[in-house]
């Protein structure tokens, strides 16, 4: 059998759509939220389009009929999740697992097949729910969204149906049980019903048609990041001999510490040996932070001219002298506010990171240098003496922060990296664990040294050069 055939996967795919559509308790909360869902979303926008009418502020009206329909999408998703969540661990449940597990496909095809039948269900509900919705506008004669809004709300749909999915089918594959697979679903419902959050904020907020298309991109990174990190992981022997997981902190130590540590007896040899190996298998991931952190830096520069922020005359002098006369260089307490300001910063990074798999923990960085673009392009705007305030302001504390950042987004990232590495003679946790070790020595050896000498340089030397400068 070729290894690039994918009729096996389709028949598979073909095999569970079949039977999922012979089963009355996934067909009905399907029709029901594909018919209903969307005639409630069409009495909403009609009795809040009225509303807002009333007191003029129409164009609230308008800015939430595409919200709505991205709602109308969602939901059948969401619900449908049980699908993916009972891909794998559910058939092992019932005992018809086996026959399928034994038969002659590649795991690949095996786990494409499944991914697929669990995708399309509630895809179907979803498009036709937004039909039903979009009709019923038509209908009442509400204006529809215009033409790119409709695309970008449908391929959002198609990016987090495959999102949900694709997790929570390698979460079927690692869980021993349907009920435990029910409670770490909560890890995929909960950041995905944030991230529309997010999404109505955009489209609430200028219609900002760039920022919907950076939300799309993001989610096909992690798309897949998911469906390859599924295929590296997914093995049938595992899945057969695994009964129920237990808690073993004993061992969770053990393999944190040992990979920490490595083979090293003191701490020279863990810097010579250990680190070195750790920074050196971070070159990959240090030139995606690197080749981002320009992006952003030039990204940021163009929201100036968006969201122009003009400083009235004698304004910035005016600050100056007050920071120079209200501002005490130097003291302990100004670095050590400072520094742990830094780290606390990287380690919210590490935990979005965590939930992403290393996608979300580039938002420091991207936070960071995102502003310092913006307002190096707003000094030029107000004919400001860019070049000196960041000379003296940013680069004298920046060379040691910068570096530090980097390093840490780059070990966030190679979290992402390591576990969509196919490792046959490591689980998933044994992964993770030394992921986690890897960025704990990057933080602990290189990024923690640099943000303790950052922050000393930005409480006593940074103050002085900037007024030295500025004069």
């Amino acid at each position: 059998m070729s290894t690039i055939d994918l009729r096996p996967a389709f028949i598979v795919a073909q095999r569970e759509v079949r039977d999922q559509f012979r089963d009355w308790r996934i067909i009905f909360p399907i029709v029901f939220l594909t018919l209903f869902f969307p005639f409630l979303m069409n009495f909403t926008a009609r009795q809040l389009l009225d509303f807002v009418n009333q007191y003029g502020a129409g164009l609230v009206g308008e800015r939430l009929i595409p919200f709505l329909l991205l709602i109308t999408g969602f939901f059948p998703i969401s619900v449908s999740l049980v699908i993916a969540l009972e891909s794998f661990v559910g058939e092992k449940e019932r005992g018809s697992i086996e026959p399928l597990l034994t038969s002659p496909l590649a795991d690949w095809q095996l786990y494409l097949g499944k991914l697929l039948s669990s995708t399309v269900p509630p895809l179907i509900g979803s498009f036709l729910g937004m039909s039903v919705y979009i009709g019923g506008l038509a209908i009442n004669r509400i204006p529809l969204p215009d033409a790119e809004t409709m695309l970008q709300i449908i391929i959002l749909t198609i990016t987090q149906a495959v999102v949900m999915v694709s997790g929570a089918v390698v979460v079927s594959t690692q869980a021993t049980s349907v009920r435990a697979a029910n409670l770490l679903a909560s890890f995929i419902i909960i950041p995905m019903a944030l991230l529309i959050q997010a999404e109505a904020v955009v489209m609430f907020w200028g219609r900002d048609t760039l920022s919907l298309w950076w939300i799309v991109f993001g989610l096909l990174v992690l798309a897949v990041l998911l469906i390859r990190i599924g295929l590296a992981h997914f093995q049938r022997e595992e899945l057969l001999g695994r009964e129920i997981d237990v808690l073993n902190l004993r061992w969770i130590w053990r393999i944190f510490w040992g990979n920490f540590r490595g083979e090293a007896r003191n701490l020279v040899e863990w810097y010579r040996k250990v680190l070195s190996k750790t920074l050196l298998e971070l070159r990959g991931s240090i030139l995606a932070a690197l080749v981002l952190a320009v992006i952003v830096v030039f990204l940021g520069a163009q929201q100036a001219d968006r969201f122009l922020l003009i400083l009235p005359e004698g304004e910035f002098e005016q600050r100056v002298q007050d920071l120079g006369l209200n501002l005490p260089v130097g003291g302990f307490g100004s670095v050590q506010q400072i520094f742990f300001q830094n780290v606390r910063a990287l380690v919210v990074g590490l935990l979005l990171g965590l939930f992403s798999f290393g996608v979300l923990g580039t938002l420091p960085m991207v936070a960071t240098l995102g502003l310092l673009g913006y307002f190096t392009r707003i000094m030029e705007v107000n004919q400001l003496p860019a070049a000196q305030i960041i000379l003296s302001g940013v680069v004298p504390h920046g060379i040691a922060e910068v570096p530090a950042i980097l390093l840490a987004t780059a070990a966030v990232l190679r979290i992402g990296f390591l576990l969509a590495t196919p490792m046959k003679d490591k689980t998933v946790g044994e992964v993770f664990l030394m992921a986690i070790a890897g960025w704990m020595q990057v933080m602990v050896g290189v990024v923690i040294p640099l943000l303790l000498v950052a922050a000393l340089i930005e409480s006593w030397v940074t103050p002085l050069l900037m007024f030295r400068f500025l004069g």
